[in-house]
């Protein structure tokens, strides 16, 4: 289950807008939203691209999407 507060956080501290990361996982922004707020759960490979996007750690990536 994703922690969203966590995710949330990382997306600010990264300085990116959340357009700008659906556009890089290839998604629409609607799905992204679903992804986040935890309706859907992200796929490994979003998982991945998400660490780069965001500049996370493996413990922050740990924390965040398998808590």
């Amino acid at each position: 289950m994703t922690d969203t507060m966590e995710l949330e956080l990382a997306i600010k501290r990264a300085g990116i807008t959340k357009r700008d990361i659906a556009k890089r996982l290839g998604i629409s922004e609607t799905a992204l939203y679903h992804k986040i707020s935890g309706e859907v759960e992200f796929k490994a490979s979003e998982i991945v691209k998400l660490k780069e996007i965001l500049h996370l750690t493996n413990r922050q990536r740990d924390e965040i999407f398998f808590a």
